[in-house]
């Protein structure tokens, strides 16, 4: 299963030839690979998957995400239902 989150692009920059950006994510800031979405710029919105920028969304759009995701998070969704079937230091 994939998940992408939306993000703010604040900051454009090449590196080794890639262009690459810093996109906020709810206040968390992360590098994202922008080779799929060349033509975005500082100040829009873009969900970001594994390290890439896949496409560039409106701020409204984003914004309906990033509510989805708190209604997940609230609810719990990402919570262990129960313990592993063995010790935490085995992993």
């Amino acid at each position: 299963m994939c998940l992408a989150i939306p993000g703010k692009l604040i900051g454009i920059s090449d590196e080794n030839g890639l262009k690459m950006g810093v996109v906020d994510v709810n206040g968390t800031k992360t590098k994202a690979c922008l080779e799929y979405v060349p033509e975005i710029l500082p100040g829009q919105y873009t969900i970001v998957h594994a390290g890439f920028a896949l496409k560039i969304i409106d701020e409204d759009e984003a914004a309906e995400s990033l509510k989805l995701w708190q209604e997940l998070i609230d609810s719990g969704a990402f919570e262990p239902d129960e313990e592993p079937p063995f010790p935490a230091d085995v992993l």
